[in-house]
């Protein structure tokens, strides 16, 4: 994909995951090419376009401490995620309600429904509920996050990766319905899926999650 391509898909992830309910006036997308990274502003997602977007020197960034003008401070958990996950081109940020109850009452979620393995193997909750401003704070929820493709924030929302921003963004939608699904079946001793069919699942999660993101945006 172009340079072109991938601002033109961060700015329509923004405005899926407004479309979808998944944000309001707070939230954001990025994308990995390199050294750089281009993120969504401090808007609205739906309102993103894609000459809105701001430019970061990874590496700058992180040397300096500093971000440039215009990028929004949570940028910081972006760049955190890029640093330790070097396998991750992608990642949104965004607060599901269903990702508020959830995170107020476990401490992970293990896949209950197939869909949900697309997720990782198990989704932690990272249990400080501060806004991830600073570069200290963001590498703390990068830690969290691990190797799994969904990180649960506490009073915060929840953040998802991906190898290209729908990838990330179709995890957020799956993400929510993960947490929905927990909730729902709180108390009822719901039976957790064993590693044969999680490997079996994620096996089959490129392709799927690439028509799951075509359906979201709607996209042929």
């Amino acid at each position: 994909m172009t340079d072109a391509g991938v601002r033109d898909e961060v700015a329509l992830a923004a405005r899926v995951l407004a479309r979808h309910g998944l944000v309001t006036a707070f939230g954001h997308v990025s994308a990995r090419r390199g050294d750089r990274v281009v993120v969504t502003p401090p808007i609205a997602p739906g309102d993103v376009t894609a000459d809105a977007l701001v430019s970061v020197d990874l590496g700058a960034a992180l040397a300096s401490g500093e971000l440039p003008a215009g990028a929004a401070p949570e940028t910081w958990a972006h760049l955190a995620v890029y640093r330790a996950r070097p396998d991750v081109a992608a990642v949104a940020r965004a607060q599901p309600e269903a990702a508020f109850a959830a995170a107020a009452v476990t401490t992970g979620l293990a896949p209950l429904h197939g869909q949900a393995a697309w997720l990782g193997r198990r989704v932690p909750v990272h249990a400080t509920a501060r806004l991830l401003r600073s570069p200290a704070l963001a590498d703390d929820a990068a830690r969290t996050l691990g190797d799994a493709d969904a990180v649960l924030l506490r009073g915060n929302g929840a953040l998802t990766v991906g190898d290209s921003p729908g990838v990330a963004v179709a995890r957020m939608w799956l993400l929510d319905a993960a947490c929905r699904v927990h909730l729902g079946t709180a108390g009822h001793h719901p039976q957790v899926l064993d590693d044969d069919d999680v490997d079996a699942w994620r096996a089959a999660a490129p392709p799927l999650l690439a028509r799951l993101w075509r359906h979201l945006a709607g996209l042929p």
